[in-house]
């Protein structure tokens, strides 16, 4: 990983957050609480969206997925998502109040904009109260969806219920026509859906070609996903 920004590039804005995610940057706040920096990854980790691709997708997950356990939502509830994600990485978080204001903000300015951040939800019916179990957050450039954070709820029945999302996520970029899943730094949770690394100029190359796709990402309809 390479620090292209020293200081803090302060995304107070939407405008600053799109031009960030256009040249292919990502954001951490150091240690969840020190100032917001922008990054870049040489290799650059991307996930498959088919098995073509080397997509792999586990077994027992496909029988979680096949199951419907949980209801997927996307965009109903993004800040949320963003702060239990936020909350279940305490050990090398990286998701600062500031940082998730940031993409709160940059989700609030409308889906219209070829640069937008999505959550995707999983629900499960407690009694007749849908209880958020799981999800995850990205933003969306052009045709390529940047993956950013994950979050499950194991104690309150969300066993799995973030790499279900992953599996609706990569079901609905299929459909929506998106041509790449950046998952931005290999780590051992993702490999198993067949993470790949690219090389720097590969992936910029991609971005160049991908990143002003008009590609919109709803509608996300329930009964597509399950």
């Amino acid at each position: 990983m390479t620090d292209d920004a020293p200081q803090s590039p302060t995304p107070s804005t939407v405008e600053t957050l799109r031009d960030l995610y256009r040249r292919g940057m990502f954001l951490m706040a150091d240690n969840g609480a020190g100032p917001i920096r922008a990054y870049t990854a040489d290799p650059r980790a991307v996930i498959p969206l088919s098995e073509s691709e080397g997509l792999r997708i586990p077994r027992s997950l496909r029988q979680r997925v096949a199951s419907a356990r949980f209801r997927i939502t996307s965009d109903t509830c993004f800040e949320r998502v963003i702060t239990a994600c936020a909350e279940t990485r305490r050990e090398g978080a990286w998701i600062s109040p500031e940082l998730a204001a940031a993409y709160i903000h940059l989700h609030r300015a409308g889906e219209n904009h070829p640069v937008h951040a999505h959550s995707i939800e999983a629900w499960l019916d407690t009694g007749g109260t849908p209880t958020l179990v799981g999800g995850l957050y990205g933003v969306a450039v052009g045709a390529i969806f940047c993956g950013e954070s994950m979050f499950s709820r194991p104690d309150l029945g969300g066993t799995d219920a973030s790499k279900v999302c992953l599996v609706h996520l990569i079901r609905h970029l299929n459909a929506r026509a998106f041509q790449l899943l950046d998952s931005q730094i290999w780590n051992p949770h993702i490999a198993q859906f067949g993470c790949k690394e690219l090389p720097a100029r590969a992936f910029r190359a991609r971005l160049l070609a991908l990143r002003d796709q008009p590609t919109p990402w709803s509608p996300f309809p329930d009964s597509a996903l399950n």
